[in-house]
């Protein structure tokens, strides 16, 4: 829709509604569900499922990130507690065993944080034989989107779509194989690629955004 092209989105609002157009066919549908992927993706998802008018829950996946490098990740794990490594990453990084739980073990943490905060501890979102709406702000190296796909489909969902306002091809194509659909808005194929880039305003999230991001979701 907008390939290659930068500064699409006004907001992640903006990216919600733009989205939510395209997936107007799921509209009043029951056994519709919108996983959000936090933080970022909670700001899309919200327009979505208002503009759907569908249920809303977290994907709460989170990136298992390099030790050194946080903004790195070789692998991910899904909110049900299911693991997927990089092993070629893995390899070309030479972890060990012993650094490898380690860090799976501080990122099981900040789930069980997150799923405290944000849903009470409630138990994980169910997805079998739903259709599941998968959502964040954009794809970077598409490896937490791909392990949130991957759970999805050990848990027996019945359709699996991911949306997302703007991601490079690297990382829509190994996801294609998993999803039964993708909605992108904006794919580049620049040599550097950052998810700020398609929009005006971009801005971090903070815990107690997310909170009312949610909050504003369960009260319409």
């Amino acid at each position: 829709m907008f390939r290659d092209k930068i500064m699409i989105f006004k907001d992640r609002f903006h990216a919600g509604v733009l989205l939510a157009q395209k997936l107007a066919n799921y509209k009043n549908l029951k056994g519709v569900l919108i996983l959000a992927v936090p933080a970022g993706g909670v700001e899309v998802a919200v327009v979505i499922a208002e503009e759907l008018n569908v249920d809303l829950d977290l994907a709460n996946t989170r990136k298992i990130h390099v030790p050194w490098n946080k903004e790195a990740g070789f692998g991910a794990i899904s909110w049900d507690g299911q693991v997927f490594l990089n092993h070629t990453l893995v390899k070309q990084l030479g972890l060990s065993d012993k650094t490898i739980q380690e860090c799976i073990e501080k990122e099981k943490e900040v789930i069980a944080q997150r799923n405290k905060l944000f849903r009470a501890n409630q138990p994980c979102p169910k997805t079998k034989d739903r259709t599941v709406i998968v959502v964040d702000d954009g794809l970077a190296s598409g490896f937490s989107m791909l392990a949130t796909v991957k759970a999805l489909r050990k848990l027996q969902s019945k359709e699996i779509i991911v949306a997302v306002p703007t991601a490079p091809s690297s990382a829509i194509n190994p996801l294609l194989p998993h999803a039964d659909k993708i909605v992108c808005l904006n794919i580049r194929n620049f040599p550097i690629f950052a998810v700020a880039d398609a929009y005006q305003d971009w801005y971090d999230l903070s815990d107690y955004d997310v909170l009312q991001l949610l909050k504003r979701k369960n009260r319409a």
